[in-house]
């Protein structure tokens, strides 16, 4: 049986930052910057925070039925 995992989805408009976020609450010890990428981990090196910078430039790239289906997740969570 595969283990949900449960992740916070939020979008910042003004700054344009699609952020995943563990739902444990786990605090971050640590971050890289991988491109666009901001990934957070804890001191034992699991990710807690993922942001994806310029996040409209991405889904600007996807048809327009895969960012409707994306924007209701994003919404709805």
């Amino acid at each position: 049986m595969k283990k949900k995992i449960n992740t916070k989805i939020s979008y910042d408009t003004d700054a344009d930052v699609l952020s995943l976020e563990s739902a444990t609450r786990t605090t971050i010890d640590h971050a890289e910057e991988m491109g666009n990428l901001v990934v957070h981990f804890s001191k034992s090196n699991k990710p807690v925070l993922i942001e994806i910078l310029e996040a409209s430039n991405l889904f600007k790239k996807q048809p327009k039925s895969l960012r409707a289906d994306i924007r209701k997740k994003i919404v709805t969570v």
